[in-house]
């Protein structure tokens, strides 16, 4: 770990954090090897955790999915240390995925108990889904539901002409809250049908695996047509009037790494994510704050964001282990 990077892991621990916040930080502190770190987190997780299961709650509960991004630490952190307390928090937030949390009437688990806009109702599937739930319910070992989950959204939130994801559906009301390629969005995309593949690949479960790396691989064709010079995105990747946004191109970094490291990429995907890393590089300040992301808390503007923060490190942390084949 370089000192940019160990910069950048000190702003993210300081940053103050939403459910899924604390999820993707944590899972960014596991993924790096930082023990000492992300056992705490999902011991707090924990603390935090809503009595109907969902984990790291602060405020009211509106959110269905974001909460299970923390998932996957405490399930780990149980098999380090062997204690229940661990296990059963895990085990909490697994029962509320899968039978509490509203659905659609084909079984893809909603994002959210509310609406936004008062145009829209409470059931609605966002992008940011296929990276909060899938992956834990395939750590929990259901890696068909949780791949059901994947397909079911990228049914729905698939953009037939380009490939890439759209934001957000709303299920209630048959029509797009934000029919835009949101770049962001399609970068947790790939982070989640990742580390679902990855464990199916665990567990024997080879054509699984097979459909769930060639659907990550097409959308990330499909991302890359739309890549700038400099490896990042624009935050609506086919708006060039739209800021741009380097957490996306850490999100895709984090999903070639992995996939050359894995087999299911050639080699040759390195150059699009080193190209995203070494600019992404140049934007932490002196404190370790990533700046030209897409920003908090709204998401829809340049700023800073815990996320930005994790996606770095997941990519710092799994691209020396690619650059070591």
């Amino acid at each position: 770990m370089n000192e940019t990077t160990r910069r950048v892991m000190g702003a993210m621990l300081a940053i103050q954090r939403y459910p899924w916040e604390q999820g993707v930080c944590a899972q960014a502190m596991y993924e790096a090897g930082q023990e000492n770190i992300w056992v705490a987190m999902a011991h707090d997780a924990i603390l935090r955790q809503a009595p109907d299961g969902r984990l790291a709650v602060t405020g009211s509960n509106i959110a269905v999915t974001d909460p299970a991004a923390n998932g996957e630490v405490c399930w780990r952190a149980w098999e380090l240390t062997g204690d229940a307390f661990y296990r059963d928090g895990a085990q909490r937030m697994y029962d509320y995925l899968m039978h509490t949390a509203p659905r659609t009437p084909d079984g893809v688990i909603y994002h959210n108990e509310i609406s936004f806009d008062p145009a829209f109702t409470e059931k609605q599937l966002w992008v940011d889904s296929a990276y909060m739930a899938p992956p834990f319910i395939a750590v929990m070992g259901n890696v068909e539901e949780a791949a059901a989950q994947l397909r079911g959204l990228f049914s729905y939130l698939r953009c037939p002409e380009t490939g890439v994801l759209f934001h957000n559906y709303d299920v209630g009301s048959g029509r797009f809250v934000r029919r835009l390629r949101w770049a962001t969005g399609n970068g947790w995309a790939l982070m989640g049908v990742a580390r679902v593949a990855i464990e199916a690949k665990k567990r024997g479960m080879l054509a699984l695996y097979e459909e769930l790396t060639a659907m990550g691989n097409a959308l990330l064709d499909a991302m890359l047509r739309y890549q700038l010079p400099d490896g990042r995105f624009h935050d609506i990747m086919d708006d060039e009037s739209s800021f741009v946004d380097g957490t996306s191109s850490m999100m895709m970094s984090v999903y070639i790494y992995r996939g050359v490291l894995e087999g299911w990429l050639e080699q040759s995907y390195l150059t699009y994510a080193e190209r995203a890393y070494a600019t992404c590089s140049t934007k932490a300040d002196r404190f370790g704050i990533l700046h030209e992301v897409c920003g908090c808390p709204h998401f829809v503007s340049e700023g800073t964001s815990a996320e930005a923060q994790a996606a770095f490190i997941m990519a710092d942390a799994w691209r020396e282990k690619a650059l070591a084949l």
